[in-house]
């Protein structure tokens, strides 16, 4: 158990977010969960607190600097401090011709997937190099796509490539400060955004296929065990993955 400590997920109303966030509280951290939609997030902490776990319930669109300070005082305030980030908020764009993606769609997933997760590290990182005791783990949320795309899906491949680059800087930033960084990539969990895909998707063949899919719960025990280790030590990626995905060699 690791009752006292502190932990923040992002995107925590749903998904891969929740059932990381419901983990660690079972777990004994004290949770913070944020995503946009703050009635999403206060029944989840009202479920918390019924199972006996303290969680925090904060609505913030981590694309938002000014949002995303307020949640990193509002942490301050009430814990003095933070242990673990589950820096996990992400969308993606529509599934169109390379050609007639807008600018927009493209500074949406950019904004959200790469500038959120920076500015939420970045916060991470100055209340883990400043408290006492000092450092603490701050996990990404990559994903298959940081290693091959999806057709159709530039956006959100693009970012998640880029994701890469941020952990293993913040990794070695970090290293003066106890700070440990890790990237958990994630093919095929079974939530909500990913219900398409058991009724079948686009392939690189340009067939449209099913896709097996595993329980979200396997991403949440993956998350528990690479915060649960001892700063001295860390998994710099991860990949957890439905086995007969299509992914490794011709799928």
């Amino acid at each position: 158990m690791e009752a006292g400590k502190v932990a923040l997920v992002t995107g925590a109303s749903r998904g891969i977010g929740r059932a990381v966030a419901d983990a660690l509280a079972d777990d004994g951290y004290r949770v913070i969960g944020t995503a946009r939609k703050q009635d999403a997030l206060d029944a989840w902490a009202a479920e918390v607190a019924e199972r006996g776990g303290e969680a925090m319930a904060f609505a913030c669109d981590v694309a938002q600097p000014d949002q995303v300070e307020a949640l990193f005082a509002a942490i301050r305030a009430r814990f003095g401090r933070l242990d673990v980030l589950f820096n996990n908020a992400g969308i993606g764009a529509p599934a169109v011709p390379f050609d007639e993606l807008t600018v927009e769609q493209w500074r949406a997933v950019v904004d959200t997937n790469l500038t959120g997760m920076f500015l939420c590290a970045r916060g991470a990182f100055g209340m883990m190099r400043r408290q006492t005791p000092g450092g603490g783990r701050i996990i990404n949320n990559g994903s298959i796509s940081a290693h091959a795309p999806r057709p159709n899906s530039a956006p959100y491949t693009a970012t998640k490539h880029a994701v890469s680059g941020l952990t293993k800087s913040i990794s070695l930033d970090g290293r003066a400060y106890d700070i440990a960084c890790s990237q958990l990539d994630i093919g095929n969990a079974a939530t909500e955004m990913a219900e398409r895909m058991a009724r079948g998707v686009p392939q690189a063949n340009g067939e449209i296929a099913v896709e097996p899919l595993m329980d979200v719960r396997h991403v949440a025990d993956a998350v528990r065990y690479i915060a649960s280790l001892p700063l001295d030590a860390n998994i710099q990626t991860m990949t957890v993955m439905a086995t007969k995905m299509p992914f490794v060699g011709r799928g």
